[in-house]
C-alpha cells in the first residue's frame, strides 16, 4: 500500500528530511516517487531535488494524478500539478512508541506534547509547526481520537511533520504514566490552572493539550502533576487550541531547565 502526498510544502519538506536520513544512511535506498503533470516554478524546483535525490520522478497527465488522489479527503485533492508517493509502512503511523522512548533515553532533558483528542486537522497542523519551532522532542496522540492520518496532517502542517517525531498510541493515560517512570513532569494546559508566569518547568516536561470543546478527558487530567493556564484579561472563555500551545511552548521552553 502507498501513501499519498499532496500540497508544495509538505513534498518540500519530506524531501529535505528524505536527504539528511540519506546523508546518514549511505546505503539508504530511496523510497519515494514523484508524479507531475506540469513544471510551474514550485514544481521545477521540487523536480530539481528530487532528482539530486535519486528519486523516480515520472510525468504524467493530470488525469492520472486526479485517479491517484481521488481516495484522499477533499481538502487533500487539490495536487496542483505535482503528487509524491511513499511506501505505507514508512509513514503510516510515525515512529512507534517504542522507538520514541528509546530516543528519548539518549537525552538528559526533554520535552514532549500530548494531543489529547484535538480532532481538528489545522489546530493539529498549527502545534506541530510551533512544535518544530521551538524544538520539541515529539508529539503524541491517541489512534482513535485524533486530527486523521499522515496525509492529512503532514499536508496541513505545510510539511513540519517530516522534522517532528509524530507517535500514535492507543492508550494516553498509559503512555503518560510511562513517561512519569521515566522521570518526565506532567503539565496539562486548562483554564483555572497556576498560572503559566508562576512556574518553571524541569529538564524532562510533558505538556498535554485537550481537545477543542471539552479539554483533557477525566483519567488524562488526574495523570498530570500541574495543571498550568495562560493568564488572559479578554471576554471570550478561552484561546483557541493551537493559539494556547504555541504560547505554551514558547514559554515552557524559555523557562525549562536545560
Amino acid at each position: 500500500m502507498k501513501k499519498i502526498i499532496t500540497g508544495f510544502h509538505a513534498i518540500d519538506e519530506i524531501l529535505r528530511a528524505e536527504k539528511i536520513k540519506i546523508e546518514k544512511e549511505k546505503n539508504r535506498k530511496p523510497s519515494l516517487e514523484i508524479f507531475y503533470s506540469k513544471e510551474g516554478p514550485r514544481v521545477k524546483k521540487i523536480l530539481e531535488a528530487a532528482r539530486k535525490l535519486n528519486l523516480k520522478v515520472e510525468k504524467k497527465d493530470n488525469q492520472f494524478l486526479d485517479s491517484i488522489t481521488k481516495t484522499l479527503p477533499e481538502q487533500l485533492r487539490d495536487h496542483r500539478g505535482i503528487v509524491l508517493v511513499t511506501e505505507a509502512e514508512n509513514q503510516k503511523k510515525g515512529m512507534s512508541i517504542d522507538e520514541f522512548f528509546a530516543k528519548l533515553a539518549e537525552k538528559d532533558s526533554g520535552f514532549v506534547v500530548i494531543l489529547d483528542s484535538v480532532t481538528d486537522p489545522h489546530n493539529t497542523g498549527s502545534i506541530i509547526r510551533s512544535a518544530d519551532q521551538f524544538g520539541i522532542d515529539g508529539i503524541i496522540v491517541p489512534e482513535n481520537k485524533s486530527a486523521g492520518g499522515f496525509e492529512i496532517i503532514s499536508k496541513v502542517s505545510a510539511g513540519a511533520l517530516a522534522w517532528v517525531p509524530f507517535v500514535e498510541v492507543t492508550n494516553l493515560v498509559r503512555t503518560v504514566e510511562r513517561l512519569k517512570k521515566e522521570g518526565f513532569w506532567i503539565y496539562g494546559a486548562d483554564a483555572g490552572g497556576k498560572a503559566l508566569s508562576d512556574l518553571t518547568f524541569p529538564k524532562k516536561t510533558v505538556l498535554i493539550m485537550g481537545s477543542e470543546g471539552r479539554g483533557m478527558s477525566r483519567l488524562v487530567e488526574e495523570t498530570c502533576d500541574e495543571i498550568v493556564s495562560i493568564p488572559t484579561k479578554g471576554k471570550l472563555d478561552s484561546l483557541n487550541v493551537s493559539v494556547a500551545a504555541g504560547i505554551l511552548l514558547y514559554e515552557i521552553s524559555r523557562k525549562k531547565e536545560v
